[in-house]
């Protein structure tokens, strides 16, 4: 897909700056933004937004989100990190974000890896991990059912992790940001099936707890 240019003056595309420290390293903050400010100024690149996250390890990033909203509106073209591990939590948080992006024809760029998706050739690269991705997702599969065999062959207990407990804060505050039930299910390697019942208890457990208060 391609990317489009969207000031009809420049033909300069309108780019997020995303830059994310841990509350012990804040000092790394000013040499990511300059390097990605150096970064959009060299390719002729406008900076309409510049987000700044701090946290350690944090499973839900609100500035992130902001940018993936403003991504989905197109109100940007291009997002610029400075290194992977700034923007995603996981390999298949980074493919599912990646792939969102891709899919609403905005591009990403990772200054430390080179990786440009504003480019035909980075758009590939990242079609290619997404293949890793979903090999990835079929081996735990397969591993998750090889134990279920096992565990039934011995006569122990078995049955699939209690995913939706897992993931319950974190599905709860992605969906009340509007991220939608695919993208939620694709982000975590869960089912939508998982998102929905997920969801749909916390509406009962919630709608009881307003009863009582009644």
């Amino acid at each position: 897909m391609a990317i489009r240019k969207t000031s009809a003056k420049t033909g300069a595309l309108k780019v997020a700056l995303y830059a994310r420290v841990s509350t012990h390293d804040q000092q790394t903050l000013p040499m990511q933004l300059s390097a990605m400010r150096a970064f959009a100024k060299r390719r002729g690149w406008m900076v309409a937004l510049e987000e700044k996250e701090v946290g350690s390890g944090a499973k839900t990033r609100p500035k992130r989100e902001e940018l993936l909203r403003a991504a989905r509106r197109r109100d940007v073209d291009a997002i610029v990190v400075w290194r992977l591990d700034r923007w995603g939590r996981s390999l298949l948080d980074l493919i599912g974000t990646l792939q969102e992006l891709y899919a609403v024809g905005v591009g990403f760029v990772s200054l430390t890896e080179a990786l440009d998706m504003t480019t035909p050739g980075g758009r590939a690269l990242a079609g290619m991990l997404a293949v890793f991705a979903e090999f990835e997702r079929d081996i735990l599969r397969d591993r998750v059912k090889a134990g279920i065999a096992q565990a039934r062959k011995e006569g122990r207990p078995h049955g699939r992790p209690p995913t939706m407990q897992q993931h319950a804060t974190e599905i709860a505050s992605l969906f009340a940001g509007g991220i939608s039930k695919r993208q939620i299910a694709t982000r975590l390697s869960i089912s939508r099936a998982s998102v929905r019942r997920m969801l749909a208890l916390r509406r009962v457990a919630a709608s009881k707890r307003g009863s009582k208060r009644a």
